[in-house]
């Protein structure tokens, strides 16, 4: 049966007409190979008087059509929909991506009218996105933008470094301001670059690596240093796991020195918290080197702060918008 002609509901008795039978809506995720299903979806595909689609290219029809379900090709009325399942029948609309908004509006008309006898309406998903799904959309997306775009296309590791630095402030900034959709904006952006640099990375002519090279490399660090929750080791106490942490971590990196793998190009006050923070971790005496100026003071707060357990980072930004927030009040600008 095509799109452009449905019969309604095709040899019935009078009578049975006079029952109004069931309407499933069922739907998919594109996100899921075609052709698995749930049980619950096969069992009212197998048991329904009628299987209608509107979309003759619709991935799941080679595998319906392969379990022996007969789908008509079929964009049917909201009215053609409910007569259809008259007599007591049930009509299965495998939904097309968009949802079927205008079949679902005119149902919801015709239910609101109180003119007809509905039949009983079920939304079946029939597969689910699992946890992350979306994310399989945004590298379908920024594969596009990569070879589309103008822009995008011509970006590189480096003119894009920048971004990267700019975002994760933007994402510190949100999480010190409380803002919940502003964090969830931003870790998208902090995302964005992650995932923008893995696509770069695929056209490296001599060593080239894709997101699943770096998701798998990020899964493999995590289970490695969390051998209390994938292995036989224990940990009750923070204290505990980062210990944990920190000794698998030397392993990995075999450093010569415990400022082995400190960016040197990180704020000056976060350079010398992680120093120190080394330092007194590897359990060193190290004294904190002497000299006239400020950046010799400015060391040995940075020092005291980690080792009293304060970011001196953060707490110079609060102060610093403390600061701030002062100066627009004498301007007359908050009150």
């Amino acid at each position: 049966m095509n799109a452009t002609s449905f019969d309604p509901a095709p040899d019935q008795d009078p009578e049975e007409a006079l029952a109004p039978g069931r309407i499933v809506l069922l739907t998919t995720s594109h996100r899921v190979a075609p052709g698995l299903l749930s049980w619950a979806a096969w069992q009212v595909l197998h048991a329904a008087d009628r299987v209608l689609c509107a979309d003759g290219a619709h991935p799941q029809l080679p595998y319906l059509r392969e379990a022996g379900i007969r789908v008509d090709d079929a964009s049917p009325t909201a009215e053609e929909l409910v007569a259809a399942c008259a007599g007591g029948r049930t009509v299965v609309v495998v939904a097309t991506g968009e949802g079927e908004p205008a079949l679902t509006d005119g149902l919801a008309r015709l239910a609101g009218s109180g003119r007809v006898s509905m039949p009983e309406l079920e939304l079946l998903p029939a597969s689910y996105d699992l946890p992350g799904a979306r994310l399989l959309d945004l590298v379908q997306v920024m594969d596009r933008i990569r070879a589309e775009c103008p822009w995008s296309s011509q970006q590189t590791h480096k003119g894009l470094a920048k971004y990267g630095i700019e975002e994760a402030y933007e994402l510190v900034e949100a999480i010190e301001d409380g803002d919940r959709d502003e964090l969830r904006e931003e870790l998208g952006d902090v995302l964005l670059q992650v995932v923008f640099h893995s696509r770069i990375a695929e056209e490296d002519p001599d060593a080239p690596f894709s997101i699943d090279d770096v998701a798998g490399g990020i899964v493999a660090k995590l289970i490695h240093r969390h051998p209390h929750v994938f292995g036989d080791e224990t940990a009750s106490t923070p204290e505990e796991v980062k210990e944990h942490w920190l000794r698998t971590k030397a392993i990995e990196k075999q450093r010569e020195s415990v400022t082995d793998g400190i960016p040197l190009g990180q704020p000056g006050l976060a350079l010398a918290s992680k120093l120190a923070s080394r330092v007194r971790t590897a359990d060193l005496e190290v004294p904190l080197p002497t000299g006239e100026g400020i950046g010799y003071e400015l060391l040995a707060l940075a020092a005291r702060a980690e080792a009293e357990g304060v970011d001196p980072e953060a707490a110079l930004r609060v102060a610093a918008r403390t600061y701030r927030d002062a100066v627009r009040r004498a301007e007359g600008l908050e009150r």
